[in-house]
This record gives structure tokens, C-alpha cells and sequence, in this order.
């Protein structure tokens, strides 16, 4: 299969996808999923935008659509049916380029410096720029992008990226509130610090969060 053939996916077939290429790292124990599983991850409240609320009938339609393109795989054996995405192979992509993929696909448009620290769990980039020339290889993919960069925004520093696996993302005209153009500007060291810890709560929230997750679903139990 090659990139150019790929077909656009819909909102809750990425989000199906994001969700077993980041439970494949952040539960590894109970991975390929469940569809519960799976139903549980992608309706989950953290770590996600936007937030939804999937059915099990629609989440097994996305799935059973991803099968096509060989993006999605099931495995055999035990009582249960599970399933694990199939990235690398199908779209000839290394690791560090899923996890890209992964966190845009669930937590959507990120700078660089944000998916860096979103996808650490996936894994470890060394710096940022590893990270943007990882986005480079992936927007100048010669048979078909897969991410391109966003305008920047009013008061940005940075522009965002967004993922082009459902097509061409629609660019969002936010302009910067009255209040926080009159407020004072803190440091850029106050910001990276505030950023570091609000992204070291925000992980143990997540792994708690999965965790909980799947094993309500597991059991049958709501989440």
C-alpha cells in the first residue's frame, strides 16, 4: 500500500487509530485492545480534542473500515477479539514519525515544543529540532503529506501543525483577547517552567487515567 492511496479518514476513524497506537505504549500489558477497550480510549476526557462520545456500533464501523487500507489489524486467538494498528507497515513510517502522528491525531493542531513534550510517552524526542525534522520528512513525503504547518496564530510564537490524514485541516481565525493583550508578559523562563510542570502533571494524569480506563472496560464496567 502506498501513501497516495491511502483514503481520508473520518474524525472517529483517527481517533480509533491514535488510540491504539498510544495504548500500545502507555498500557502494553493489555494491548492488542478490546473493542470495549477501545470504545473506553476513545471517548476518553483527557488527552483529547476534541472530546467525543462514541457508540460501540460506530467505533466497530471505523474499525472495520480501517481494516481496508490494512491500518488496522485483528489478532487471533483467545475469547475475545483485539485489534492493533499496523502504521509502520502500511504507510512505511518509522516510530518517531507515528508518535507524531499519534498525538496529533488525538490531541490536534500542536508546536512543535508541545509535541515534544505530548508524546514523550511514545517516544523520547532529544530536542525539538528532532522533532521538526521528523514533521519535515512528513510534509514532504513525495508520494503524499501528512502534516503541514499552520499560519500562526495572533500572539503566537510558534506555528502549529496538524495532521492531513482527514484532509486539509480548517485553519482557525482566533484573535487575541483584549484581556490578555493588557496583561502583563511573563517570562519566557516563568512560561517554560509552568509548562514543564503543568506537562509532568498532566502524564501521571493520563496514566492514571488509561489505566482506569481499561480496566473498566475490561470488566464491562462504565468508566
Amino acid at each position: 500500500m502506498t501513501a497516495s492511496r491511502l483514503p481520508v479518514l473520518s474524525l472517529l476513524e483517527t481517533r480509533v487509530l491514535g488510540v491504539l497506537c498510544e495504548k500500545q505504549h502507555t498500557v502494553p500489558d493489555t494491548y492488542p485492545l478490546s473493542l470495549n477497550a477501545l470504545v473506553a480510549g476513545c471517548n476518553q476526557k483527557t488527552s483529547r480534542h476534541p472530546v467525543i462520545e462514541a457508540s460501540e456500533a460506530e467505533v466497530q464501523a471505523a474499525i472495520d473500515s480501517l481494516r481496508g487500507p490494512a491500518l488496522v489489524v485483528e489478532s487471533s486467538g483467545g475469547r475475545v477479539t483485539r485489534y492493533a494498528h499496523n502504521m509502520e507497515k502500511a504507510l512505511r513510517l518509522p516510530s518517531q514519525a507515528v508518535a507524531l502522528l499519534t498525538v496529533l491525531m488525538l490531541r490536534g493542531p500542536q508546536t512543535a515544543g508541545e509535541l515534544r513534550i505530548n508524546s514523550e510517552r511514545l517516544h523520547r524526542f532529544a530536542d525539538i529540532s528532532a522533532v521538526d525534522a521528523f514533521l519535515q520528512e512528513l510534509a514532504e513525503r513525495p508520494d503524499a503529506a501528512m502534516v503541514a504547518e499552520l499560519p500562526r496564530q495572533p500572539g503566537s510564537r510558534e506555528n502549529r501543525w496538524a495532521h492531513l490524514l482527514s484532509g486539509a485541516p480548517a485553519v482557525e481565525s482566533a484573535a487575541a483577547s483584549p484581556a490578555a493583550e493588557s496583561s502583563a508578559d511573563p517570562g519566557v523562563g516563568e512560561i517554560a517552567a509552568l509548562k514543564t510542570q503543568v506537562a509532568r502533571l498532566e502524564v501521571e494524569v493520563d496514566r492514571l487515567k488509561s489505566l482506569v480506563d481499561t480496566l473498566c472496560a475490561e470488566r464491562g464496567m462504565p468508566g
